[in-house]
């Protein structure tokens, strides 16, 4: 009936559920930074940090926000309320960083769109240096008989670099230089937004649907391209420069901290996503055998994504005969740079450049309209009276993917990589997210209380949590969350632009600005609640330390 408020829903199966929280969790990061992460910090011995990591907080954390979510029933603001209203700040933080991740997230699958437009080239527009783009120190090094060795070429680039940064980007010279739109990009996000939009209109109706296929067929194309890769010459080199350990890296504290950054963010915790797919499962949903092994897959799937990344390299240094750590590259530099030039040297260029980039974008295409289901559900979640009526949801999702993209504009312009680049160092910055999950396991695990966690996957599950996750919860994730934290200030680089660009004063003043906003809303928000509550200091604390009791679970 008109005007009639909607059920929340569920997930029409466990699946679904799976699914979304693999597309979720299982991105990008997964294939781009993982590998590279291995490689320069030590290889083999990487996995050392990385797993003290999984084990004392990307495995806690991840059962603790699932839990909550499912326990709750509830998006990760109003969950607070069932849980410790005072710590209501970390899921306003969370959701804000979701923000600011939206708007740089879709501008790397615009790039991925484009290049997988230019594939059904007849001949791929980065594999020669014949274009009107193209400079007169440009070098195609997908020709064995290149008449200068590569060695000697040292103010040379390649035919990839000068079509990504000359006809993809149109790049400026610096921040300042905001320049024109780029046209071919603006038409890609325009299409990424609709595509995302259409995928979750109808909540987890819609998205509970797509996940079948968006967070399946990436794996396909993963396996065809590590079937490839691993069958071309050179391969068997980069995938020992891949994973050759090198013990001595482990005494580096740098190496500590980038296993601790990627776990975080490729675990998707701190940010309140899990705790919104968990809230539409059934109460009694299996959620913790669930949890351990979606946290083995998505460690698993970095592992093989590496496979797939570095035989292709070590294809590509073994065809130039040089060193593989001068075309082992990682971010947008693997994706759009390395990679196609990989492609470029190999028989039937075209087909694998379509099959990575196919594969990029449906890896990147369910982590981002997953994480925009979240940020709808935990709006809707705080105005259900409001938003769950007939044709309200669309409507608002049509409004919220408007403010998106009208602030997103300036990303695409001739100096949007540098606004893009600041937007993801400081805004989703990996401190952001240690630092609310410190408060996270300390108002969960010590107000809340890890005996009451405990019981609660107890009830809901049937099955007894390993005592280590109570541990973990009370001392072991707060504090390494925080030792991590302390280190990132300590040990804080500004952001630079391919090693020579240094942005201007200003532009570091907004990037801090950028990273303190989701930071301040932990502790403002608690000093609010403090301060317009009723009673004395001790009662306003004890009360807002309590669940609400009206919103308990039954």
């Amino acid at each position: 009936m008109e005007g009639e408020v909607e059920e929340r829903g569920h997930w029409e199966s466990k699946v679904q559920f799976l699914l979304a929280v693999a597309g979720n969790v299982v991105g990008l990061g997964n294939v781009w930074r993982f590998p590279y992460l291995c490689y320069k910090n030590g290889g083999g011995a990487f996995l050392v940090p990385y797993l003290v990591f999984v084990v004392t907080c990307g495995v806690p954390l991840f059962l603790l926000e699932t839990t909550i979510g499912q326990y709750t029933q509830e998006g990760s603001i109003t969950c607070w309320k069932k849980l410790c209203p005072l710590a209501a700040g970390i899921g306003y933080a969370g959701q804000l960083i979701i923000l600011y991740s939206c708007m740089t997230y879709i501008i790397i699958l615009a790039w991925a769109l484009l290049y997988l437009v230019f594939s059904f080239s007849s001949q791929l527009p980065w594999a020669s240096c014949n274009n009107y783009w193209n400079t007169d120190d440009c070098v195609d090094y997908s020709t064995k008989n290149a008449s200068v060795p590569w060695n000697n070429q040292t103010n040379s680039t390649s035919a990839a670099t000068e079509f990504w940064e000359r006809r993809v980007l149109a790049i400026s010279g610096g921040i300042e230089e905001i320049g024109s739109i780029r046209w071919e990009v603006l038409l890609c996000v325009i299409a990424m937004w609709i595509i995302c939009y259409f995928c979750i209109w109808k909540g987890v109706k819609s998205t509970g649907k797509v996940v079948y296929f968006t967070a399946t067929f990436p794996y396909v194309m993963l396996l065809i391209l590590l079937i490839r890769g691993l069958s071309l010459p050179g391969a068997l080199q980069g995938v020992k420069f891949y994973l050759l350990p090198e013990a001595s890296r482990l005494t580096d504290p740098q190496v500590w901290m980038e296993a601790g950054s990627q776990i975080f963010f490729s675990y998707s915790i701190g940010v309140g996503s899990l705790t919104v797919l968990g809230s539409y499962n059934k109460l009694k949903n299996n959620c913790y055998k669930d949890c351990l092994w979606l946290c083995l897959l998505n460690s698993g799937t970095s592992v093989v994504a590496g496979f797939a990344v570095f035989s292709v390299l070590g294809f590509m240094a073994h065809e130039q005969g040089v060193p593989i750590a001068e075309v082992a590259e990682s971010g947008p530099g693997l994706a759009f740079i390395a990679y196609p030039q990989a492609v470029a040297m190999m028989p039937l260029p075209q087909l694998w450049s379509i099959c990575f980039f196919v594969m990029l974008i449906l890896l990147g295409l369910d982590t981002q309209f997953v994480t925009m289901e979240v940020v709808m559900t935990s709006i809707t979640d705080m105005f259900p009276k409001v938003m769950r009526r007939a044709g309200r949801r669309e409507k608002f999702l049509i409004l919220f993917c408007l403010i998106c993209f009208f602030c997103q504009l300036v990303m695409i312009t001739e100096g949007g990589m540098y606004v893009f680049q600041m937007m993801d160092y400081y805004a989703c910055n990996g401190a952001c997210i240690l630092f609310i999950s410190v408060f996270e396991t300390l108002a969960l695990g010590w107000i809340f209380g890890a005996d009451r966690l405990y019981d609660i996957i107890k009830d809901m599950t049937g099955m007894n949590a390993n005592p280590f996750f109570k541990i973990c919860w009370l001392y072991l994730t707060p504090l390494v969350s925080l030792g991590s934290f302390l280190c990132s200030l300590i040990e804080y680089q500004p952001l630079t632009f391919n090693r020579w660009y240094v942005y201007p004063d200003w532009a570091y003043v907004l990037g801090w600005l950028l990273a303190l906003s989701s930071i301040l809303l932990v502790p403002g928000c608690a000093l609010y609640k403090l301060i317009t509550g009723t009673g004395t200091l001790k009662q306003r604390c004890h009360h807002l330390c309590q669940p609400e009791p009206d919103n308990l679970s039954t």
